[in-house]
């Protein structure tokens, strides 16, 4: 009775994920997930998903070769890299109008764009890579935080960092902060060529297999005759980084059977790009489907 009434608790909440219709703005959604990737909140780790909305305090965290992309609800994005680490902060009650927050990258590599329309908003954001915070400013930025040191790259606007107590500030578009772990920071001219090299740690490119909330394409990794063997699978899905969904079917003599489903691609490459991650991380045998 226990395993049925959490396979209930799993087909209601797959249900829901998609769903965009919400009594007030989240402060921030996953825009697209190449997985594998994880949501830590409250002590609960859950498989980040696309149109999965996100609350102050949670931490996500991106593994190998994986990528995510979270919109702020004033209108900027914010590109995670593999091997991230990430927490959000903020208090904003009208995060769409006012948004006052932090963002942390406590590893890996992000890039935060502001949107068209931040003039018209309000908004006062902090990032803190690594040792370094920078003081945001209409602008779009590349960094990362590893045990080397960190790296900010101004690619549009202004900024402020803030190190080891003192401020250096970047005004000039494809300039870098460079600062060593252990060394003195210092300020280049940032080759357009390197930049694109650094650019790919974090972009989400045709072909990647990233899920999107409004993809059709489906992978399935699975087809169970029981809820326990479907939630089993579905339990390893979870801890492998994959949002998977559980599907009862009719079968044919009496009775269900139930598919786990991965969702949210765009073309059937896309999603044999994710079986191939998938089938690669856990060993199952995939197929797509639409």
């Amino acid at each position: 009775m226990l395993r049925l009434n959490r396979l209930f608790a799993v087909l209601a909440f797959s249900a829901l994920l998609p769903s965009t219709a919400v009594l007030a703005a989240a402060a921030a959604t996953v825009e697209a997930v190449q997985s594998p990737a994880w949501r830590d909140r409250d002590g609960v780790t859950a498989p980040l998903a696309a149109g999965m909305e996100l609350k102050s305090g949670d931490v996500l965290r991106t593994g190998p070769g994986a990528r995510a992309y979270l919109m702020l609800a004033e209108g900027s994005r914010v590109k995670l890299g593999e091997a991230a680490q990430f927490t959000f902060h903020t208090r904003s009650l009208q995060p769409e109008r006012t948004f006052r927050g932090a963002l942390d990258v406590l590893a890996g590599a992000f890039r935060f764009t502001t949107g068209k329309l931040w003039k018209a908003r309000q908004r006062e954001i902090a990032i803190r890579v690594g040792t370094a915070t920078i003081g945001i400013r209409g602008t779009d930025v590349w960094g990362r935080t590893s045990s080397d040191g960190e790296l900010v790259a101004l690619l549009e606007g202004r900024i402020e960092i803030t190190r080891a107590g003192q401020t250096t500030e970047l005004a000039q578009p494809m300039t870098y902060f460079d600062a060593p772990r252990g060394e003195a920071a210092a300020v280049k001219a940032l080759d357009p060529a390197v930049f694109s090299m650094l650019a790919r740690q974090t972009e989400i490119l045709a072909g990647d297999g990233a899920a999107r909330s409004r993809g059709k394409w489906r992978v399935l990794a699975g087809d169970a005759a029981s809820e326990e063997a479907a939630l089993e699978l579905y339990d390893q899905l979870r801890e492998a980084g994959f949002a998977g969904r559980i599907r009862p079917r009719a079968a044919e003599a009496k009775g269900w059977r139930y598919e786990v489903l991965l969702g949210g691609y765009s073309s059937a490459g896309e999603a044999e790009v994710a079986a191939a991650r998938l089938k690669g991380a856990t060993g199952l045998k995939t197929s797509v489907v639409r």
